[in-house]
C-alpha cells in the first residue's frame, strides 16, 4: 500500500452532489480530489439515466436552485446538449430540464480542471480510519491496488452515505417499517413518432394524469408524459406502477422510460442490488415489447441505451446536527443556517405495492435546508452532500432530486474548504461566512440577502 498526495478536502463520489462540491471547493483555494468507482463523472445522472433535472424552480415558478447548478446548465445550452428549463407537460413541477449525459460527463471533467481539482476514477473507498472523533485517512482501491489517502476534510457524495457509515457515524435507512423505496432500470428508446403521442394525449386526455398540460400542448413542446392509464392496466403486467412515466429527448425521436419498479430490496445490500439488476433488465425488455404493440408512437421505436446501473431512490440518511422533516417541507419552513433551498415536492414511490404518493409544499413555495443537516454526528471533519444528507424518509423524497443534490454539493464543498482553511471542525464552521462566500462567489443561488 502506498499513499496519495495529502488534500484539504476529498470529495468521495463523482455524482451531482460530488461534482459541485468539487468544484466549490477547488474555487475556494482547497486543494481538492474527487474519487469515483466508475470511469466517468455524473453519478445517477449518468450511470443510472436520470433524466430529465427536476426541478430548479417552485410551483409558482420562482427559481430557487441558481448557483453552480445554473452554470452548469447554462453551460450545457452553449455546447447545444441542454435546451434549458422548459415547463413540465406532466404538471408535477413547474419545469424540467432536458440535458445530453455524454456531453455532461466532459463538461463536469472540464469544469474541475479549470478550477484546479484533481480527479481519480476507478476508483472505490473500502475502509475509513478514525482517530477520536476525526477521519484519519481513507483506504482506496483501484487499478494500482490499495492505497491511502488523507485529507483535512472528507465530503461523503456516495449517494449511499458510504464513507460516514464505515466512520461510525449513525443512521437510518427506511420508512417507519423499513422499507426502501422501490428501485427503477431507465433506459431509451430511439425512433419514437411524438407527434402520434401528441395527437393521442389531445383526443384522450382522461387517460393522463390530471395535471398535464394537455391543452397547451400546441404552444409547448411535449417533455413528459404519465398515463396511458387503460393501455396498462389492460396488460397485466407484472410491474407494480399504475401507468406510463417517460420523457422526451434529448434526441427528436428520443425518450427516456421511466417505468420499471423493483421493490422489496436493499441497494447497499449486496445480493439484493444484484437480484435488482437482473429484474430491472428483464423489466426492460418486458416494456419495450408492450409499448412496441400497444402505444401510439412506438411501433418503430427500440431499446437504445439502459442504464448501467440500476437507478437508486433511497438508501441511508445519516443523522446530522438536524433531521430535515415533511413538515419542514410542507410548510415551506426558512431556517437561519439555510445553504440550498428545493421546490421539489415530496415524491415517495411506494416501497410495498402501487402508486406515488405526492405531496405539495404550501402555497407553491420552497424550503430551506440549512447547514446542520449536512453535518454528521460524531464525525468532526466530514460532510454530507446528496441523497444521504440527514432528513426522514418523507423529506428525504424531496432533498435526493438532482438539482437539490447540486445545491448541497455546491454548500458542502464550499464549507469544507472553509474548515480546511480555519482548521476547524465542520460544525464549527461560521454560518454567516459561508453564507457570505456562497453568495459572493454564486450570486442567486436561491439565499436571499435577508437569510445572511
Amino acid at each position: 500500500m502506498h499513499d496519495l498526495e495529502k488534500y484539504d478536502v476529498a470529495v468521495l463520489g463523482g455524482g451531482p452532489a460530488g461534482i459541485t462540491a468539487a468544484i466549490s471547493a477547488a474555487r475556494s483555494g482547497a486543494k481538492t480530489i474527487l474519487i469515483e468507482r466508475y470511469g466517468f463523472l455524473g453519478g445517477m445522472s449518468t450511470a443510472a439515466m436520470v433524466y430529465p433535472w427536476m426541478t430548479f424552480h417552485a410551483a409558482s415558478g420562482e427559481q430557487v436552485i441558481k448557483g453552480l447548478a445554473q452554470e452548469i446548465v447554462d453551460r450545457l445550452m452553449a455546447l447545444g446538449a441542454s435546451p434549458g428549463h422548459l415547463r413540465d407537460t406532466i404538471g408535477f413541477t413547474h419545469t424540467l430540464t432536458p440535458y445530453h449525459p455524454e456531453v455532461y460527463k466532459v463538461l463536469a471533467c472540464d469544469m474541475l480542471a479549470e478550477a484546479g481539482a484533481d480527479i481519480l476514477l476507478h476508483t472505490s473507498v473500502i475502509h475509513v480510519e478514525t482517530e477520536g472523533e476525526r477521519i484519519g485517512a481513507i483506504r482506496l482501491y483501484g487499478k494500482n491496488g490499495i492505497r491511502e489517502l488523507k485529507a483535512k476534510v472528507y465530503v461523503d457524495a456516495t449517494g449511499d452515505g458510504d464513507v460516514a457509515y464505515m466512520a461510525g457515524a449513525p443512521w437510518e435507512k427506511g420508512n417507519d417499517n423499513g422499507k426502501l423505496q422501490p428501485m427503477t432500470m431507465k433506459f431509451r428508446m430511439r425512433g419514437v413518432d411524438l407527434q402520434a403521442i401528441k395527437q393521442y394525449m389531445k383526443n384522450n386526455p382522461s387517460e393522463f394524469y390530471e395535471k398535464s398540460l394537455i391543452s397547451e400542448l400546441d404552444r409547448l413542446p411535449l417533455t413528459g408524459i404519465m398515463g396511458f392509464y387503460s393501455k396498462w392496466r389492460e396488460a397485466r403486467l407484472p410491474i407494480l406502477r399504475d401507468g406510463l412515466l417517460f420523457f422526451s429527448g434529448p434526441g427528436e425521436d428520443e425518450v427516456l422510460i421511466n417505468t420499471s419498479r423493483v421493490s422489496g430490496l436493499d441497494p447497499t445490500n449486496s445480493e439484493d442490488l444484484t437480484k435488482a439488476e437482473i429484474e430491472g433488465r428483464k423489466q426492460v425488455l418486458e416494456l419495450e415489447t408492450f409499448l412496441q404493440l400497444n402505444i401510439p408512437g412506438f411501433e418503430r421505436a427500440s431499446v437504445s441505451a439502459v442504464g448501467t446501473q440500476i437507478g437508486v431512490r433511497e438508501t441511508r440518511r445519516m443523522i446530522g446536527q438536524y433531521v430535515l422533516s415533511g413538515q419542514d417541507v410542507l410548510s415551506a419552513r426558512k431556517f437561519a443556517d439555510v445553504i440550498a433551498r428545493s421546490g421539489y415536492p415530496i415524491d415517495i414511490h411506494n416501497p410495498e405495492g402501487k402508486g406515488v404518493t405526492a405531496n405539495f409544499i404550501r402555497e407553491g413555495g420552497a424550503y430551506d435546508i440549512p447547514y446542520r443537516s449536512i453535518v454528521p454526528l460524531q464525525t468532526a471533519n466530514l460532510l454530507l452532500a446528496g441523497r444521504c444528507i440527514s432528513t426522514s424518509h418523507e423529506a428525504q423524497a424531496t432533498t435526493r432530486l438532482t438539482p437539490s443534490c447540486m445545491a448541497i454539493g455546491q454548500a458542502a464543498g464550499t464549507a469544507a474548504a472553509l474548515a480546511a482553511q480555519l482548521r476547524c471542525d465542520t460544525r464549527d464552521v461560521p454560518i454567516d461566512l459561508l453564507q457570505k462566500l456562497l453568495l459572493a462567489g454564486n450570486a442567486e443561488l436561491g439565499i436571499t440577502e435577508a437569510a445572511v
